[in-house]
């Protein structure tokens, strides 16, 4: 993952301590990513606002999809390190594919401006989409300093070599320190969704995420039977993880995504055949439990162990069918 960056001057110290990496991710990372969120996003801490966190991951069984933040997180550290030139140990306090939907917004702060936040020294946040193609409001800005707001810009005519740069290395990151050098908001997103994968990090080592993550890892790895150790299919998560507001009323995001891909869940009993199962009644019932998934009329005969397990799998069959298309 070669990195053909540049970065923004850098800031007078004291001042406003920020930067802006143009083209840091490139185009498959980015939808590694994004495919990790699609499958496994929970409901945020903020209403519409999806998340996927690193321990949620963990505890759920999903271990093996922690792999592709690694290279990202550490080339992260090493840009925090030599950027705000860091002579003391440097942790990672938490990292998160979070999704902004219409509707969500967040006023004026510093990301250090509650008491159980104090740890919180530098923030890096990697967009994985663009403003204007996939989103539109959403705009990161800050109270002072350069540059005031941030917004990802698509590949321009691709018969310019910048544009064949940009589908090499696509994505931005900005970089700031936490505190109140760097007040900012996010103003609403008004259509589509907005994905980033924010990374928080901290010189406190008692804040340090890795621990945890490995406790967790440890925790489900000694949970299973000898023979399922090897298995790499989900652990079934609290159904109130999945629910999401909208609008006054509510959907389920495992529900939406698979309907979002052109599949729909069905109950894992009766024989295998090319006329669709009957969905339950309530399909939120057939979630936690084996099922199968349906394409129009067609039932495969591959029987999840639940509806996060049976999501990554549809996703990966969207992605192959697009490209047969293609």
């Amino acid at each position: 993952m070669a990195n053909s960056a540049s970065a923004s001057p850098t800031p007078a110290a004291g001042d406003h301590p920020r930067v802006l990496i143009r083209s840091f991710l490139s185009r498959e990372t980015c939808k590694e990513l994004e495919f990790v969120h699609r499958s496994c996003g929970a409901a945020g801490y903020r209403p519409s606002v999806l998340s996927t966190s690193l321990p949620h991951l963990a505890a759920t069984g999903c271990g093996h999809l922690l792999l592709p933040f690694v290279p990202v997180r550490e080339r992260l550290r090493d840009v925090v390190e030599s950027f705000f030139d860091c002579h003391f140990d440097l942790f990672i306090e938490f990292t998160g594919l979070i999704s902004w939907c219409k509707g969500a917004s967040i006023g004026w702060h510093s990301d250090d401006n509650k008491p159980y936040l104090r740890q919180r020294a530098f923030t890096a946040v990697c967009y994985l989409n663009n403003h204007g193609e996939d989103y539109k409001g959403g705009i990161l800005q800050f109270q002072d300093g350069d540059p005031s707001s941030i917004i990802p810009v698509a590949g321009v005519s691709k018969s310019t070599f910048t544009s064949l740069m940009r589908n090499i290395f696509s994505q931005d990151v900005v970089i700031y320190t936490a505190d109140s050098r760097n007040v900012h908001c996010v103003n609403e997103v008004t259509e589509g969704e907005r994905l980033t994968l924010t990374v928080w990090f901290t010189r406190d080592r008692a804040y340090d995420e890795d621990p945890k993550l490995l406790n967790f890892l440890s925790q489900t790895s000694l949970n299973c039977e000898p023979t399922e150790q090897k298995s790499y299919i989900p652990l079934p998560a609290s159904d109130n993880m999945y629910w999401f507001s909208y609008d006054q009323s509510g959907f389920d995001i495992r529900c939406a995504r698979v309907h979002v891909l052109g599949f729909s869940f069905h109950s894992s009993g009766g024989s295998h055949n090319t006329s669709a199962l009957p969905a339950e009644d309530d399909p939120i019932e057939l979630l936690g439990k084996q099922l199968r998934l349906g394409r129009g009329d067609y039932v495969f005969e591959k029987i999840f162990s639940n509806s996060l397990h049976a999501l990554q799998v549809s996703f990966i069959f969207s992605v192959a069918l697009i490209s047969a298309v293609d």
